[in-house]
C-alpha cells in the first residue's frame, strides 16, 4: 500500500528522506506502497551515517537499478488491515506478481520460494521453517519488495528481495504495549521499546500469538479441528554511533512456534488391523478427525554491522548467524493406518557468514559497487519411522502389508558453503540515461558443487518528465536451499510401506538452476498524485527448481525440471489526493517446466515418463493475480483521527492434476477463481497533558491511545487454496474464513 510524498518524488528515490524521529503522526495515512521502475541512486544528502539517519545505513547501496520496487511506508504498514500484528505475507500480497498458497507460502512471478529477505540490506540466511515466519511486520518501520532482472550485488535468491528498515531508537523512539485478538481464540499481546541515550539507540519489541488457525483449513468448515498454535518472538536492534564517518549495530531475533496440524475428517482407512507395541488396533480406531500430529518450529538470528564512510567511499561488513530447526511428531498409530508410516522427524540447519559491500563514488558520471558474500552451512537430519513390512502375496506379485511395524532409524549430516562476489559500475552516460553493467560469481559445494560467471546489464531512459523506461538482462544462479535437500536414504524403506512411488528408477541430486533472465517496462506519472506502470518479463531456465511435500512430515523437498521458462506482464496504478488513496495491481503469469532431473523416487514411473516429452504447469503457477486497495483518513488535524481501509485478493487458482480429458495429466487441472476483502478501521485519540504536566493517566508527556478493528474475509467466501492433488501437494488447504479481530494499545 503506497505512501507519497510529493507527486514525483517516488520517481527519484526509493528511501525516506532523512529526518529525526518525530511526534506521533496524527493518523496513518494508509496507502499503496510506492512503484518505482528503474530504481536509481539515491541523490548524496540522503547517505550520511549520523544519529539522526535512524537506519543502518546500508540502503546507502542502492537495491534496484533497473528493477522494480515497491515500498510499504510505515503509515502504510499501519493501516492495512492487522496493522504491525498482520504477517509479513499478508502485507506482500498487496504488491504485484505476488501469489498466495498453502502454509503461508508466497510465489513471485511464478517462483515457488526463492526470495531473499534483507535486514538493513543484510541477507538472512534461509532456515527451515514452513509454518511460522522468522521476520514479524511489527519489526519494520518500513519495507519494500524488489523484483526483476536484479543488479550483480543480488545473488543466490532472485525471485524478489524483500529488504526490511528496522525500527530503531531515533525513528521509533516511544514505548508502547497491545492486546489484540478476537475469533478463534486469537490472542496476541506484545510490547516495544525504542530511545537513545548518547551515542546509542535501540528497539526491542516481543509478542507471543495464541491461535486455533495455525495452519490453512483442510476443510471447508469454519473452524479446523486440531489447529491451535503458541507462538513467541523476539527482535531487537542496537546502535552504537562513533562518529559521524563510524557506526555498529546488532540486529537479532528469536521465532520459536509450535503447531498442531489440523485433521481432515472421514478419510479412508488404508491399512486394517495392524499390531501397535504388542496390542491390536481395532479397525474402528482411530478416526482421521482425532489424529493428534504437532510441529515445532525454531529460528534464532543475529547480525552484527560495521559501517565506514570516508571521502567518496562507503562500506559495510556484516557478520550473520542463523539456527534453525523443524520437529514433527506423527500420531504413532494414526500415521500407520492412514499413511503407512509413522515418522518422527527432525532437522535443523546452522549457518553463519559475513556480507560486505563498497560503494565507491569514482567519478561525477561513475559509481562503482562491489563485495562479497560467503557463508558456511551445518545441516542435521535425523529420522526414526514405523513402517509395515510388505513380502510378495501368494500370486508372487500383490503385495501383502505384515501386521508388526518395524522402525528404521536414521541420521545424517552434511557441512557445506555458499559464495559470491560481485562489481558493478553505475553509469550515467548523459541526463537522463543511466547503463549498469556487473558481473557476479557464484559458487556452491553442499549436496552439489557447481559455480557460475553472471553478467548483469539493465538500461534506464527518462526521455521526459515523470516517464521512465528500463530494459535489464541477468544471468542467475540459484543453489538448492540447503534446508530442502535431506541427506537420509530413500532406499532404506525397500520392501515397506514407506517406499517411495519409484524405488526402481535413478535418484539425481539436486541441482542449482541456470537463468537468463530479461525486463522490460515503463512507468509515468499520468497526473498529480496519479502514476501508472506496466512490467514484462521473461525467464528461461536450465534445471528450473521447485520444492513439494513428499512423505508424512510438512518438510518440503527439492527437485529440478530439466528445463523451464516462465514469463508475465504486471500492470498497476495508484492514486493519491488529500486523504484518499486508490490502488490495483493486476498480473498475468505463466511458469511451465519439462522433465524431471532429480529426486526422481519421488514420482510415479506414469509422471516421469509423462513429464519426460511435455510441458507441463508448475504446481504454482497462477494465470492471473490481482490485489487491490483504498484507504480514507477522517479527522486528521485533530486529536482524534479515524482511517478506514480495505483491500482485496484475487486468484485464479492454482494448479491441480487434470480431470475429464485431461485426466492423468500433472498439473493439468486449475482450482476455482477466488476474491477475498479486508477492512481495517483504526481510532486514534492522542493525549495531551494538563498545564500542570500531569496528563491522562498520569503520563507526563503526549501518548497515544489507538483502537483498532479488523475484518479479514468481510464476505465469508469459502475457497480453496490446494485440493490435495499436484505435483508435492500433501493436503487440501481452504483459505480464512471470515474473522473478526480487535486490539488496543498505548504508546508513549
Amino acid at each position: 500500500m503506497p505512501a507519497k510524498g510529493k507527486p514525483g518524488a517516488h520517481l527519484k528515490k526509493t528511501l525516506p528522506s532523512t529526518s529525526s524521529a518525530p511526534a506521533p503522526a496524527p493518523a496513518p495515512a494508509p496507502a499503496p506502497a510506492n512503484r518505482s521502475a528503474a530504481v536509481q541512486a539515491p541523490s548524496p544528502e540522503h547517505l550520511r551515517i549520523t544519529a539522526s539517519r535512524g537506519s543502518s545505513g546500508r540502503e546507502a547501496l542502492p537495491p534496484g537499478l533497473g528493477a522494480t520496487q515497491t515500498r510499504f511506508s510505515a503509515k502504510a504498514l499501519a493501516a492495512i488491515p492487522g496493522g504491525d500484528n498482520a504477517s509479513l505475507n499478508s502485507v506482500l500480497l498487496q504488491a504485484p506478481g505476488v501469489a498466495q498458497d498453502s502454509f503461508g507460502q508466497l510465489h513471485i512471478r511464478g517462483d515457488h520460494g526463492n526470495v531473499q529477505y534483507r535486514l538493513d540490506g543484510v541477507m538472512l540466511p534461509e532456515g527451515v521453517n514452513l509454518f511460522s515466519q522468522t521476520l514479524m511486520t511489527r519489526f519494520a518501520h518500513d519495507l519494500s519488495l524488489t523484483v526483476g532482472a536484479l543488479p550483480a550485488q543480488f545473488g543466490f535468491r532472485q525471485a524478489g528481495v524483500v529488504d526490511i528498515h528496522t525500527r530503531n531508537g531515533v525513528e521509533d523512539a516511544h514505548a508502547g504495549l497491545q492486546l489484540y485478538g478476537g475469533a478463534r481464540d486469537n490472542l496476541q499481546p506484545s510490547a516495544l521499546w525504542g530511545g537513545r541515550l548518547g551515542k546509542w539507540d535501540w528497539y526491542l519489541t516481543a509478542d507471543a500469538v495464541h491461535d486455533r488457525v495455525g495452519i490453512e483449513n483442510p476443510t471447508p468448515r469454519f473452524n479446523a479441528p486440531h489447529d491451535l498454535t503458541n507462538q513467541y518472538h523476539f527482535m531487537g536492534h542496537l546502535r552504537y554511533i562513533a562518529s559521524e564517518h563510524t557506526q555498529f549495530s546488532l540486529t537479532a531475533g528469536v521465532a520459536n512456534a509450535w503447531f498442531q496440524l489440523p485433521n481432515n475428517p472421514a478419510q479412508q482407512r488404508q491399512f486394517a488391523g495392524p499390531v501397535w507395541r504388542g496390542h491390536s488396533v481395532p479397525a474402528s480406531d482411530p478416526a482421521s478427525a482425532a489424529l493428534n500430529e504437532h510441529q515445532a518450529e525454531l529460528g534464532d538470528f543475529g547480525i552484527f554491522s560495521w559501517q565506514e564512510k570516508r571521502g567518496a567511499i562507503k562500506a559495510t561488513t556484516s557478520a550473520v548467524v542463523h539456527a534453525s530447526a523443524v520437529r514433527y511428531s506423527p500420531d504413532p498409530v494414526g500415521d500407520l493406518v492412514y499413511n503407512g508410516m509413522a515418522e518422527r522427524a527432525a532437522r535443523s540447519v546452522f549457518t553463519a557468514g559475513v556480507q560486505s559491500d563498497v560503494e565507491w563514488r569514482a567519478a561525477p558520471a561513475h559509481t562503482v559497487r562491489m563485495g562479497f558474500q560467503a557463508y558456511g552451512a551445518r545441516s542435521v537430519t535425523r529420522t526414526d519411522a514405523d513402517v509395515y513390512p510388505v513380502q510378495p502375496g501368494s500370486d508372487g506379485d500383490t503385495p501383502v502389508f505384515l501386521p508388526t511395524p518395524v522402525t528404521i532409524h536414521q541420521g545424517s549430516g552434511r557441512t557445506g558453503a555458499l559464495y559470491g562476489v560481485y562489481a558493478q559500475d553505475e553509469y550515467r552516460v548523459r541526463p537522463g540515461l543511466v547503463l549498469n553493467g556487473g558481473l557476479r560469481f557464484d559458487g556452491v559445494d553442499e549436496y552439489v558443487s557447481a559455480t557460475q560467471l553472471s553478467p548483469r546489464f539493465s538500461l534506464v531512459w527518462t526521455p521526459w518528465r515523470n516517464g521512465r523506461f528500463h530494459a535489464s538482462y541477468a544471468r542467475y544462479f540459484t543453489p538448492p536451499a540447503f534446508q530442502t535437500v535431506s541427506g537420509n536414504s530413500l532406499a532404506a524403506y525397500r520392501n515397506t510401506s514407506g517406499a517411495p512411488p519409484n524405488l526402481s528408477g535413478p535418484d539425481s541430486a539436486v541441482k542449482p538452476e541456470r537463468d537468463n533472465s530479461f525486463d522490460f517496462g515503463f512507468m509515468q506519472e499520468v497526473s498529480r498524485g496519479w502514476q501508472v506502470s506496466v512490467d514484462g518479463y521473461f525467464k528461461q531456465a536450465h534445471n528450473l527448481l521447485d520444492e513439494g511435500q513428499f512423505g508424512a512430515p510438512i518438510i518440503l523437498t527439492s527437485y529440478n525440471y530439466r528445463r523451464g521458462r516462465v514469463h508475465g506482464v504486471e500492470f498497476t496504478t495508484d492514486y493519491t489526493h488529500g486523504p484518499l488513496t486508490l490502488y490495483g495491481n493486476m498480473a498475468w503469469s505463466r511458469a511451465m517446466g519439462k522433465g524431471i532431473t532429480s529426486s526422481q523416487w519421488n514420482f510415479s514411473p506414469e509422471d516421469l515418463a509423462y513429464m519426460r516429452h511435455h510441458w507441463v504447469h508448475l504446481d504454482h503457477d497462477q494465470r492471473w493475480t490481482a490485489s487491490a486497495g483504498a484507504a480514507y483518513g477522517f479527522f486528521a488535524h485533530t486529536s482524534h483521527p479515524f482511517n478506514i481501509s480495505a483491500t482485496m485478493v484475487y486468484g485464479s487458482g492454482l494448479r491441480r492434476d487434470g480431470t475429464g480429458a485431461r485426466a492423468g495429466v500433472p498439473n493439468g487441472g486449475v482450482l476455482p477463481q477466488y476474491v477475498t476483502f479486508n477492512l481495517g478501521l483504526v481510532q486514534d485519540i492522542f493525549l495531551r497533558p494538563h498545564s500542570s504536566g500531569s496528563g491522562l493517566f498520569g503520563m507526563s508527556e503526549e501518548g497515544r491511545l489507538r483502537l483498532r478493528l479488523d475484518v479479514i474475509n468481510l464476505f465469508d467466501r469459502s475457497y480453496r487454496l490446494r485440493d490435495g492433488s499436484g505435483i508435492g501437494v500433501g493436503a487440501p488447504q481452504y483459505g480464512l474464513r471470515r474473522t473478526i479481530l480487535g486490539g488496543i494499545s498505548y504508546t508513549l
